[in-house]
Parts: C-alpha cells; structure tokens; sequence
C-alpha cells in the first residue's frame, strides 16, 4: 500500500484496456470491478481479466483490491474462487449490512489464503456501507475483524435505499449525517473511510466542491470511477502548503515552550495545546517530516 492513500478508483473488471491504464494511472488504489460494473453475463469474463491482470506484478503502482458481489448474490463464492490470488492486497466486499457479513468473509479467505500459499490475513478487507441498516452497524462492522482496512460509503445504493432523489443537489447536504457516520465509525477503529463517488464527470466545480466537503468532514481518502478526477482527489486530500507551513510552527513552538516547561503555546495568535500539536505533528509524518 502506498504511504499515503487518497484516491481509490473502480475499474471494469470486464474491460482490459481500462485494466491495462490503471496500472499506469495516478490512484493510490484500483478497485477492479465484478460487481455493479459489470453485468451478470460478463461477471465470468471479469474474473477471468482480473486473475490475469494480477498476475503480473503491479510493482510501483496502485494497490490493488477487487470489488465482489454481496453476499446475497449467487456470484460471491466464484468471485473469490478466481481473484483470491498473491497479486491481490485485498477484497471489497459490497452491500455489507452487519459485522456477522465480515466474520462470513474472512473465513472464506482463511481458506483460500491456506489453498494458495498467500501469508495468513494478508488480504485486507474493504467494507462497502451502502444502506441505512449498514450504516446503524457501521462502528461494529469496522470493528468486526483485523482484517477490515477500510469503511467506503456507498452514497448512491445509500440515497437510492432511504428514498432520495435522482439528481444530487449541490453540496448533498442530505449525505452529511450518513457521510460523518461513516467518518466516525471509521476514527474509532483506526481504519481507512472512503468517501462516496462524485458522479457528474462534467461538472469540475461540483467535484472540487464535493471533495473539499469530503476532506473538511474527516474522510481519509475518496473514491471515483473516472481518471478525470483523479488529479483533484490526490491533490485535495494532500496536505496543503498553508497546512504543512502552520504544521511546522506548531511543532516549533512547542519545542520552545518545552524548553520553557510549558503546557501550551501561542502561535499566529491563537492558544495551541496538545490536541493541535499531535495533529500538526501526524500531518508532518505523513510528508516523511518528524
């Protein structure tokens, strides 16, 4: 995995010239694609494309994770049977209700990790939240196994499930409470949450909008399924050069008043305690700073 993670994008399992340019694209993480991507009658074809994609080495670019059926569906079992493979980080697993869905799931690629000689809980498990029962079991289902890495948000299926509308409107201020749930839940079991997708292609303003929105609420990274927004993911959930600036002064500033035997220090102005300093400091780290 990437040091850091900011983008996840959904590719067609189905379609090889789209497979071939994410491993080329700039997504931290691909999520090759048998479920809603793909039709039912080409779900056989998509795992047959993914198990040979992987299987060449993806060495120097974007982790990737499959995105399988649920496990209502009649397809899970051969999805898993096909793309479980070493190239693999991890499963998405969609529709996900309750934490009893990821016990079910982690057993199975106990199994498979046995049968294929993959190191035991290397693959990861990626928990799509997609509906009001999922998101009243969000904090048990990222808490539900050590394999779980990530919460994603499933906004469509989730308005699609609570009675929204077609269209989003504007910043989808009726997402908020669903979207900072997710968050939430994720935070407390120190796990990866990935917002929901921006759906207009050909509105760059909107995306931008929506992926600031998204950062401001705390999500760790976003998802997409077109390449097009890729750029402004990455560079939305980047720290900013006014963040990085503020960051290093923070952490001078404590140094100094550590020195004095301070609890606290003053910076631009305004009284900073511990909580801001471990903040500045955990964004430091993650541009290799100390």
């Amino acid at each position: 995995m990437p040091r850091q993670v900011r983008s996840w994008m959904f590719v067609p399992g189905n379609r090889e010239k789209f497979i071939s340019k994410a491993r080329a694209s700039a997504a931290d993480c691909v999520l090759l694609d048998i479920e809603d991507g793909v039709l039912p009658a080409e779900k056989a074809e998509a795992r047959h494309m993914i198990a040979a994609a992987v299987s060449k080495p993806w060495t120097g670019g974007p982790a990737v994770f499959v995105r399988v059926n649920a496990l209502s569906t009649p397809w899970l079992k051969d999805d898993l049977e096909q793309v479980v493979l070493p190239g693999v980080d991890g499963i998405c697993l969609t529709k996900v209700t309750r934490a009893p869905d990821i016990h079910v799931l982690a057993d199975m690629l106990d199994a498979l990790e046995r049968r294929r000689g993959i190191p035991a809980g290397q693959l990861k498990i990626l928990a799509a939240v997609e509906s009001a029962r999922g998101l009243l079991n969000a904090s048990q289902i990222a808490d539900a196994h050590p394999r779980v890495h990530a919460l994603m948000f499933g906004a469509e299926d989730y308005a699609l499930d609570i009675g929204l509308g077609a269209r989003r409107e504007k910043e989808a201020a009726e997402l908020i409470y669903a979207r900072s749930s997710i968050v939430v839940a994720a935070a407390a079991a120190n796990i990866l949450s990935i917002d929901g997708v921006y759906p207009n292609l050909d509105d760059p303003a909107g995306l931008l909008a929506d992926t600031n929105q998204a950062r401001r609420l705390g999500f760790t990274c976003k998802s997409t399924f077109n390449p097009r927004q890729i750029e402004v993911i990455n560079q939305v959930f980047s720290p900013q050069p006014h963040e990085i600036d503020y960051a290093r002064k923070v952490a001078q500033g404590f140094r100094e008043a550590e020195a004095r035997g301070d609890a606290s220090v003053a910076v631009g102005g305004q009284l900073v305690d511990r909580p801001i300093l471990l903040r500045a400091l955990r964004l430091l780290e993650t541009i290799g700073e100390k």
